[in-house]
């Protein structure tokens, strides 16, 4: 088949001027050459007596009158390429900046015309929640940065509205245990399927085993790396010392031995920590054996290469009093786990954590606002989550759950850290994941994850802040909203023996709002950026106003969630644990 190749068109008003200059001077031209003389006396008789009409022709054939126009064509071309190279830019009105509020017919586009297939960020502004809409260029993600000083609202206009959505599955930082009190009989009758998670009184949590999440080898490294992590204390080295990595040789070791080899009901923290109390070292016997070395003898007989005991020979190169330092530091980083409480929680699951991408979930993890000893355990938990969740969907779905899973992260600073969240935060989009991440201010990100923040920023499509006197996230705020083109107007009136009046005009830029207007924005107000959107000024949204305010407690508190009877299901068996049935009949 004969391919042919495209030919570039030029529209006609671009021709149109070279082709008028062309048959004006060839027209020209051929008026005189017909008019009568020789030299200037033909000029002459030109201006005194053209020729004719009948014998000039209004398309003219002749060689010379088309090389003349042709001429005159090519030297009007030639005059406009030299006038442009002298040309001034210039954008009238937006000499100093562009900037301006968005505005409705800006975020049309971005909303679904089914309210609750949205996200609500403000008033009037929302966020479909399809992350492959039809036309890709309204593609955003559903990451969320959420900034708001104390007081500002962070829980009532955010998340308790995206609650009330009730279209996806939530996992929801709770730090007052208000959250759950107040949208749980809505998730209820919706049909959810709701799990606790409380540090603050664990009588009123579900059961949480890290262990039970453990499939593979890598998986005990992510849990090991995601512990470590979060147990080091105020001002302790983050480089991995000799010390974290000896620790993670013993860890990667003895979960491994729990994982492969010890029966399901033993599988937990509490066998993790009594391996450790049962380890000891002699500085004056290379030789000694506690029981823990036995059990590896033991396996390592039967097994050489099982993972555990390859992790375990390398630790056992330390010497006796490197060995006894190591066991030390260990026994310290678990001691919460010696605790009667957390022995218990840890003991079993029943948070099901791969399973909320599934079906419609929610899962509550209620934080001390004041206390983050516990926290630990939290930052576990979502470094688990986000890991289970990203593997599911790529090994049972084809790379996305059915329930998007929203993550609600409410007083993010206080979690702790989620190991290689920079990455997590880039990646889980696809996989129908989102986070918000809700802060009082941009350096609370900063002092935890470092270099690492602006990454984690720039990965979230959506930046709505409520109010604060941060000056970092101010300055930021300014700048990302740039600045405008304004005329400013000036009167001078000068006296003397003369009285004199001066009006001047002249433009100028200023900032779209400046650092001290943001300040003391009204409470009920507030700023959201989307990306290669306008910024909007806003009210911050009424969740009097949505469909499902009458099932909140807030509209009656017959509406509140009883946590306490939602947990006492009567006597009820542990995981995989057994129990005798006897059959009795009556007399």
């Amino acid at each position: 088949m004969k391919k042919h190749l495209p030919i570039k068109t030029i529209p006609l008003r671009k021709w149109l001027p070279y082709a008028l200059v062309f048959w004006s001077a060839a027209l020209l031209h051929e008026t005189y050459r017909l008019s009568p003389g020789t030299g200037l006396a033909k000029l002459t008789g030109l201006l005194g007596s053209p020729p004719p009409f009948s014998e000039v022709s209004l398309l003219p054939y002749d060689p010379g009158d088309l090389l003349v126009g042709l001429i005159a064509a090519a030297a009007f071309f030639g005059w406009l390429t030299v006038r442009g190279w002298d040309k001034k830019k210039f954008r009238k009105s937006v000499e100093y900046g562009s900037a301006r509020w968005g505005t409705e017919k800006d975020i049309a586009p971005f909303i679904d015309p089914v309210f609750r297939q949205n996200v609500i960020l403000t008033q009037t502004e929302r966020l479909m929640m399809e992350n492959r809409p039809k036309n890709p260029l309204v593609a955003r993600n559903k990451n969320v940065v959420v900034i708001g000083g104390s007081g500002s609202g962070k829980t009532r206009f955010f998340v308790k509205p995206n609650l009330m959505q009730c279209h996806s599955s939530y996992v929801v930082t709770d730090p007052k245990g208000s959250v759950l009190v107040e949208v749980g009989t809505l998730l209820q009758r919706r049909h959810y399927n709701i799990k606790v998670f409380n540090t603050v009184n664990f009588a009123k949590s579900m059961h949480y085993n890290p262990l039970s999440y453990v499939r593979s080898e890598k998986d005990i490294l992510k849990l090991v790396n995601a512990l470590i992590e979060n147990t080091k204390g105020e001002g302790k080295s983050n480089d991995g010392d000799f010390w974290e990595k000896a620790e993670t040789l013993l860890y990667c070791a003895l979960i491994g031995f729990i994982h492969y080899e010890a029966p399901p009901e033993e599988q937990n923290m509490t066998m993790l920590v009594d391996m450790i109390n049962a380890m000891s070292a002699r500085e004056d016997d290379e030789d000694y054996k506690n029981p823990v070395d036995m059990m590896f003898d033991i396996l390592e007989s039967k097994d050489p290469d099982h993972f555990a005991v390859r992790q375990y020979k390398k630790f056992k190169q330390a010497a006796g009093k490197t060995a006894k330092s190591i066991l030390i530091s260990c026994g310290a980083r678990l001691a919460p786990f010696d605790i009667a409480e957390i022995r218990e929680i840890t003991s079993y699951d029943e948070m099901e954590l791969d399973t909320l991408g599934d079906t419609k979930s929610a899962l509550f993890v209620i934080i001390s606002d004041t206390d983050d000893t516990f926290n630990f355990l939290v930052a576990l938990m979502y470094s688990q989550l986000f890991n289970l969740l990203c593997d599911k969907a790529d090994d049972e779905y084809g790379g996305r759950l059915p329930v998007h899973v929203r993550c609600l992260l409410d007083e993010f600073s206080n979690i702790g850290k989620i190991p290689k969240f920079e990455k997590l935060i880039a990646t889980i989009r696809s996989r129908e994941i989102s986070a918000s991440i809700i802060l009082q201010s941009q350096s609370q990100l900063k002092a935890i994850y470092k270099d690492n923040m602006d990454t984690i920023l720039d990965n979230c499509d959506s930046y709505l802040f409520l109010g604060g006197s941060s000056k970092t996230t101010l300055k930021d705020l300014v700048e990302k909203m740039g600045k405008e083109t304004i005329n400013l107007y000036n009167t001078s009136d000068s006296r003397g023996s003369q009285r004199s009046y001066g009006i001047n005009y002249q433009t100028l830029g200023r900032e779209l709002m400046a650092l001290d207007e943001i300040a003391v924005m009204p409470r009920d107000e507030c700023i959201l950026q989307i990306g290669g959107v306008r910024p909007f000024h806003s009210k911050k949204y009424d969740i009097t106003k949505h469909p499902n305010y009458k099932y909140l407690s807030d509209f009656s508190k017959h509406n509140a969630f009883k946590i306490e009877k939602f947990l006492d299901t009567g006597a009820k068996l542990k995981d995989r644990e057994t129990c005798d049935v006897y059959e009795m009949e009556a007399g």
